[in-house]
């Protein structure tokens, strides 16, 4: 039987972020603990693995059949030009690449002369490209994704009669979390259903208790509930669009 939110509703002294750390100390979440003087942990709660060229090739995917590419993580970019060089296939300078968000398009520096390059991006779903795509309704489209493919994009593409193939070119593959099975955190932040099945995975007796829960989006929250969770801090909200903003106003109400 799970604690009542009234049990439940303790100051918050530490939180546990289900994402890797972060390279610099530019993420919001140090902000938020040196605000609020919490104990704050980063923990990649799944990884990512490349697929093999000879799997990609098994899968009957031909990089040269594709005159466009649609990018929706910086995942998919570092696999398509990783898949593009073990297959020793060059790229054409002609290729056009459609981004899911200015970050992600910015992020194409790495591999190519961004400036050279013909670049779309969109604010941060597939249907924010329409407009962009619609001019280029003729392209033969790649959609590089995980073994756990974005969906709502596919399903985006398909419904709108856009010609693509899906190439699975990484998978998500879920981490070993055995060095945190006696350590307990007020909240803990989930940002995918995977990394709700890692925490089954790796502690199939977990228990909620005093543990507040935080999750961004509507498929990660409905993994939580499907685990008989209480869902403490959902977001985005029209309060709070971000996953940070939603743990600040939590922290407000019950640090009081």
């Amino acid at each position: 039987m799970q604690t009542s939110d009234v049990e439940r509703a303790k100051k918050v002294k530490s939180v546990l972020v289900t994402l890797p750390k972060p390279e610099n100390d530019k993420s919001p979440y140090y902000d938020l603990a040196k605000k609020y003087g919490l104990k704050l942990d980063f923990r990649g709660f799944i990884h990512v693995e490349g697929v093999p060229a000879k799997d990609v090739r098994r899968d009957k995917v031909n990089l040269a059949d594709h005159t466009a590419v649609i990018f929706t993580s910086r995942n998919a970019v570092d696999h398509y030009f990783r898949i593009c060089e073990e297959m020793r296939y060059e790229v054409s300078a002609e290729m056009k690449y459609f981004c899911i968000s200015e970050t992600i398009a910015l992020y194409l520096q790495k591999y190519i002369q961004y400036r050279k390059r013909k670049i779309f991006f969109g604010k941060q779903t597939a249907k924010d490209l329409e407009e962009v795509l619609k001019k280029h309704k003729s392209e033969n489209f790649l959609f590089p994704c995980s073994d756990v493919a974005n969906e709502e994009t596919s399903n985006w593409l398909q419904q709108n009669g856009y010609k693509f193939t899906p190439a699975v070119l990484f998978r998500t593959v879920v981490s070993d979390l055995n060095d945190l099975k006696d350590v307990f955190y007020d909240i803990i932040v989930f940002f995918s259903p995977s990394s709700v099945q890692s925490l089954y995975e790796n502690f199939p007796d977990f228990k909620q208790n005093n543990t507040r829960i935080a999750a961004f989006g509507a498929s990660t929250q409905q993994a939580l509930l499907d685990h008989g969770l209480i869902l403490d801090i959902p977001a985005p909200t029209p309060k709070a669009p971000s996953m940070t903003m939603a743990v600040e106003e939590y922290i407000k109400k019950v640090n009081k």
